[in-house]
């Protein structure tokens, strides 16, 4: 079944919060921004303000290593875990542009969904504060969940181990991602 979605692109205004149980406790919240825009429908700035913001296939997947933009780069991505993007998939993506010359985009999620509008798959791509990235693919559930083992290395405060549970939320009132990281039975962090 198909979700109606907001008007594109957008830009969705809220909150970032962090909590960290283990080593040391600690928590924060600061507002935050992202854009939520449809990859073919990319927003464009005139020509004269181009270098002052927007996104970039190098600040993402592969680095534009496909050479056909962020789209190919995905599609590449989604041919190596055997999932097809085809041409008339709709690909919305919620990330951070670059800003004068810049880009800090810690979290960005690609929703994929089929030529009727349903969502097919998700990927969850993470960044470092070392330049590294690693993509997720999800297969979230109805209620938009799901989990993965957790890949790669973030943060000095946690080790490569334990499972990520996401929760992720897209339609027109509400766009929201929610992760948890979990070793056994202890969530040691929350985003």
């Amino acid at each position: 079944m198909s979700t109606p979605l907001p008007e594109l692109p957008s830009l969705v205004v809220g909150h970032v919060s962090h909590t960290r149980r283990t080593p040391l406790n600690h928590s924060f919240r600061n507002r935050s921004y992202q854009w939520l825009v449809d990859l073919d429908d990319m927003p464009r700035l005139p020509q004269w303000l181009r270098p002052l913001a927007g996104f970039r296939a190098e600040d993402h997947l592969d680095g534009g290593s496909s050479g056909a933009g962020i789209r190919g780069d995905l599609k590449a991505f989604l041919q190596s875990h055997d999932v097809s993007l085809g041409d008339f998939d709709r690909v919305l993506m919620l990330a951070n542009a670059r800003v004068l010359g810049h880009v800090f985009d810690p979290l960005t999620v690609f929703w994929i969904f089929d030529d009727q509008g349903v969502q097919r798959a998700q990927v969850f791509e993470v960044h470092n504060t070392y330049g590294g990235r690693h993509s997720y693919l999800l297969q979230c559930d109805d209620s938009g969940r799901s989990q993965t083992d957790k890949a790669f290395y973030v943060s000095p405060f946690n080790d490569v181990s334990g499972t990520y549970k996401i929760q992720l939320r897209l339609d027109v009132e509400v766009v929201s991602v929610s992760v948890g990281l979990e070793r056994g039975s202890e969530r040691v962090f929350t985003a």
